[in-house]
């Protein structure tokens, strides 16, 4: 019988090989994971897996979810391995190599999206065959999402399938790096971009024109005074560093030059909040804000003069609870009782909300996430094998 280090050490050169090719397809939020998808979906279709699409309108970006019953064929009450495929953008002037073509190198992956988060994919992919070759009670899902660094964009589609399809599922693990610590909570994560349409005109006849940007900046200095409010708003027994729900302003863009006055401008912004009760105080003091203030002013000059708020998406938080099977069954398959609260946002929320136990468990470390010369290590991906292997022996009980 092949010991779990047997096991690891016949897995993980398929593990490098698939992660390699992982890294090949440029998975950029908001472009086309078509060609990620169908590599993946031919790998575990070839194991006998079943499976079903989501698409975005457009109908190239899609989610994809398939499910590996072992020999027994049962529908037990399955565990869901859950990835995002999308990366953030990389400039191969920066890199000290081609950010889309894996390096090995002291015993560490570089590329982007090695540790964020196709990693936890090639591992994922790499014991397929393991998993399909069990007799398992139950069945295992992969989980294959698009665009969850731009607010979570393809997962809800995907869980409203679930929904409709009435999928029992008991845990759900959330593979982002966390050095393969088991996570409990995070923040939700609100991104806004408000847009401001003014009147263009010289700039030696500012009250003959609306100024976008100026409108802007009151908006922004709004925004920023809340942040004490929010302090203010603290919950009792916060188990977040800071505890409160935070505010900030990633971008203020407008104009065209300094003698001119701009007729449009933009304004980046975005929430974590504690509790959703503090996303509901932000947006309507802001909303009252537009209205009451801002949007009177410019039409009495320009009646044409607008602010229209998009949201890019509201992620909703990950909660803490006291007794959690997800949270239980990865401390006991790391032997690490550690459990952590993490500042960034996940998928792990939506699959909560919807009454899967869930967890946020995966190879790699955050501070790697998103950086120029991204990679996981040897130790990282091998440890994520082992998690995963030993998971079979919780799927045929």
């Amino acid at each position: 019988m092949a010991t779990q280090n047997n096991i690891i050490d016949e897995v993980f050169p398929e593990t490098l090989k698939i992660l390699s090719e992982l890294i090949k397809f440029q998975t950029v939020s908001g472009t086309s994971n078509l060609k990620l998808i169908e590599y993946c979906e031919k790998t575990l279709s070839k194991l006998g897996a079943t499976s079903f699409k989501t698409f975005d309108e457009a109908k190239q970006r899609v989610n994809l979810f398939s499910t590996i019953s072992g020999k027994q064929k049962l529908n037990g009450r399955g565990i869901i391995l859950s990835g995002h495929t999308d990366v953030v953008p990389a400039s191969a002037k920066q890199w000290s190599s081609n950010p889309f073509v894996a390096t090995q190198k002291n015993n560490k992956v570089y590329g982007r999206g090695s540790t964020d988060m196709k990693g936890f994919i090639a591992c994922s992919l790499a014991l397929a065959p393991y998993f399909a070759s069990q007799n398992l009670k139950k069945p295992i899902h992969f989980s294959f999402t698009y665009d969850e660094e731009t607010a979570c964009q393809g997962a809800p589609i995907m869980i409203e399938e679930l929904k409709k399809r009435n999928l029992n599922c008991s845990v759900c693990i959330v593979g982002e790096p966390t050095n393969m610590k088991a996570v409990q909570a995070h923040k939700g994560c609100y991104e806004y971009s408000t847009h401001f349409t003014g009147l263009a005109g010289h700039g030696s006849a500012p009250d003959k024109g609306v100024n976008a940007v100026e409108y802007a900046t009151r908006f922004a200095n709004k925004l920023i005074g809340l942040r004490e409010e929010l302090k203010k708003r603290e919950p009792k027994n916060s188990v977040f560093t800071p505890p409160y729900t935070t505010l900030g302003i990633g971008r203020i863009k407008g104009g065209l030059a300094r003698n001119v006055i701009a007729d449009q401008c933009v304004v980046d912004w975005e929430l974590r909040p504690v509790v959703p009760e503090d996303g509901e105080f932000v947006n309507k003091n802001m909303d009252a804000f537009v209205k009451d203030i801002l949007l009177p002013k410019m039409k009495k000059v320009y009646p044409k003069a607008d602010i229209k708020k998009e949201i890019i998406g509201e992620i909703i938080g990950f909660n803490k609870v006291e007794e959690s099977e997800a949270i239980n069954l990865v401390c006991n398959l790391t032997g690490d009782n550690s459990r952590e609260v993490v500042s960034f946002g996940t998928e792990a929320g939506l699959f909560q909300e919807i009454g899967i136990s869930t967890v946020v468990c995966g190879p790699g470390s955050i501070e790697q996430a998103h950086t120029i010369d991204e990679y996981v290590s040897f130790d990282q991906l091998k440890r994520c094998l082992k998690m995963l292997i030993d998971l079979k022996d919780q799927m045929s009980n």
